[in-house]
């Protein structure tokens, strides 16, 4: 079958750096590890690095699989603006929604929508707008007030919300909204000598930026399963989640549960029993490269069609942004070549399974309207 998809929404991702990384800066993006790659080796030597050079070079003017010295070396000479205009564009994506909270020299929404001639909007990651929120405080009753001002103006513009809870705490939260009372002595304990861009760690906090989300009916988006060493694995399976999604469901806010690896099918079964709930898997569909095909079929075994959303979870590199997409393409191709060839899927069915992954699905989400093309 070949597929003529739409061009994609890309419902997670992040800024990219504005200059050219040199060799270490560009494989660290290789790898969720925070350490260097083990003596004599290279994180290009991964699924995702081969990922990168079978996809990303001849989008530059080289050969497919070239040395990763040649192409670092042409990416150089092309400049950073030039290298990323072409990749994004390449990529097919349409429309971005991007994680706004990561430090760095990044693109923001804006600038990433011009380089990539699409559109973007603003996901506003909760944790990053608390502590920026403390660090311009004057005391917890102040930041509290102050906080609660925030996630609603943040409404106005953002497509909807994130969560990094499964890193600063892991999923095991009580799933009930704390009271006034146990919000304002967390904030005063956790301001008591915090310095600036301190993190937030504390439990009642992260509930309370979770249910103010959730009372506003956008989209909330919680990482879970796979991601760098900050976390602790097992505490980011999304079953963890089960009582407070049983909790959100009376407030209509959607939640959809990042990347999953190696609990996708967890996340596949959250979102086949409760109305509310929406899966991702594109953190994994990038790092397990040439074997995506069996991580998707995993998690197309139980998660309803209309509820399965694309992403990158692209950061730093344009690169990234092509490897999500060509390796979503190339699996959900070899899957439906397969279900249509057995008589399990029809070839329309097959076709409009597809459009609902690659940007349907999204679009109705995060009410982005019919697709503008």
């Amino acid at each position: 079958m070949t597929l003529a998809l739409p061009p994609l929404v890309d419902h997670h991702c992040h800024g990219v750096l504005r200059r050219s990384p040199d060799a270490d800066t560009f494989t660290s993006h290789l790898t969720e590890s925070d350490a260097p790659a083990a003596p004599g080796t290279s994180f290009f030597d991964t699924q995702l690095g081969f990922a990168v050079r079978r996809w990303c070079p001849p989008l530059l003017g080289l050969d497919p699989h070239c040395p990763p010295e040649r192409y670092l070396e042409r990416r150089r000479e092309l400049g950073a603006d030039e290298a990323t205009r072409r990749l994004l564009r390449a990529s097919g994506t349409g429309t971005y929604l991007v994680d706004t909270g990561l430090p760095g020299d990044l693109t923001g929404p804006a600038e990433l929508a011009e380089l990539g001639g699409g559109e973007a909007h603003a996901i506003v990651r909760l944790e990053s707008l608390a502590e920026r929120t403390a660090d311009a405080s004057h005391g917890p009753e102040a930041f509290v007030e102050v906080l609660d001002h925030a996630v609603a103006a943040a409404t106005r513009t953002a497509a909807g919300f994130k969560s990094i809870a499964a890193y600063r705490y892991g999923l095991g939260l009580d799933p009930e909204p704390p009271t006034a009372a146990e919000v304002h002595a967390a904030a005063a304990r956790w301001l008591d000598g915090r310095t600036p861009g301190e993190r937030l760690t504390d439990p009642v906090l992260l509930r309370h930026l979770l249910w103010s989300a959730v009372r506003t009916g956008l989209p909330l988006q919680l990482h879970t399963g796979f991601g760098d060493p900050d976390l602790r694995l097992d505490r980011c399976d999304p079953l963890l989640l089960t009582d407070f999604v049983r909790a959100v469901a009376p407030y209509g806010c959607p939640l959809v549960l990042l990347h999953g690896y190696p609990y996708h099918r967890h996340a596949a079964y959250l979102a086949n029993v409760f109305t509310h709930v929406y899966a991702d898997v594109g953190l994994a569909l990038s790092h397990t490269g040439a074997r995506a095909e069996a991580v998707l079929a995993e998690a197309l075994e139980l998660t309803p069609f209309g509820k399965l959303l694309y992403s990158s979870d692209a950061f730093g590199l344009p690169e990234l942004y092509v490897v999500g997409a060509r390796v979503f393409e190339e699996a959900l191709t070899r899957l439906l070549d397969a279900w249509t060839a057995s008589g399990a899927w029809s070839g329309p069915d097959g076709e409009r399974v597809a459009h609902l992954l690659a940007a349907g699905n999204a679009r109705r989400l995060y009410g982005l309207g019919p697709d503008p093309s």
